[in-house]
């Protein structure tokens, strides 16, 4: 967690990482992978949704206004401020979703209660992913379907990674390959396969995300992730030869409006 009015430079980022997070990179990466997340569920008015990992309820909220009042939605999430943000986006236009505080592996929800499960960059993060995904398949209507998306790794986010492995330190940078870390297209159909889910499959998309300029993107990611502790933490002259390298390594992709790249994912699902 960042702490209220972290600076970098001439920049204040305000709020807790949550709210940093629901600010910047639920827009910029969050929001359009959600949207095709939940075309490809083919989401319909009068299901029964829940979202695993929901973090502060991008995939919730655009599932809410799918099902319509006709339907019902559940997000869950192991972080109680991720919620918090969530519940406080949604408390006006959805106060119907349900939100549970919760880890992926036990969850306090009845046997077949949904129809569909979401679940948007989250499974690779869990300690026990196939406990996670039994989790996903018992709450499941029979013949309900699980969508589960994962990024693969991008040369984008190598620049990021060794920038921080150069200038911070090794174990710092392993968050950005723990991102991507559940990409290999047969472990992912294993992993559903022994859960018990049928009918599985994996897709491969690709979807072009736009970015702020590099300096603010890098900042925007760090203060929203795990990374800020560690990095806020060293001396001035480190962070700025993290920026130069960042910046510099990021030219690929600048534009005259920021940054652009297309991020490749692994998009998977399986039937109770």
């Amino acid at each position: 967690m960042t702490s209220a009015g972290t600076s970098v430079y001439d920049k204040t980022y305000g709020g807790s990482a949550p709210e940093i997070y629901q600010r910047y990179f639920v827009p910029a990466i969050g929001q359009p992978l959600a949207i095709d997340l939940v075309a490809a569920a083919e989401i319909r008015a009068g299901q029964r949704v829940l979202d695993v990992a929901c973090g502060t309820g991008v995939v919730t909220r655009l599932t809410a206004e799918r099902v319509g009042r006709s339907g019902s939605v559940a997000g869950a999430d192991i972080n109680a401020a991720m919620l918090e943000v969530a519940r406080s986006s949604s408390a006006e236009s959805q106060p119907s979703i349900a939100w549970y505080e919760t880890t992926a592996e036990a969850m306090p929800l009845s046997d077949g209660s949904f129809d569909v499960v979401l679940c948007q960059l989250g499974l690779q993060f869990m300690r026990d992913r196939e406990a996670a995904l039994r989790e996903m398949r018992r709450v499941l209507v029979p013949g309900g379907q699980a969508f589960i998306s994962v990024p693969k790794p991008m040369p984008f986010f190598e620049v990021m990674h060794d920038a921080i492995a150069r200038h911070i330190d090794r174990d710092t940078a392993s968050f950005v390959h723990l991102v991507f870390s559940l990409n290999d297209p047969a472990t992912l159909e294993r992993l559903l396969e022994s859960a018990g889910f049928g009918e599985v499959t994996i897709r491969h998309a690709s979807k072009e995300l736009r970015l702020p300029p590099a300096a603010e993107f890098l900042w925007q990611y760090i203060q929203c992730t795990p990374l800020a502790p560690s990095i806020m933490g060293v001396d001035e002259s480190r962070r700025i030869a993290l920026e130069r390298d960042a910046v510099n390594g990021w030219q690929p992709w600048t534009d005259e409006r920021g940054m652009r790249y297309d991020q490749d994912m692994l998009v998977a699902s399986g039937r109770r």
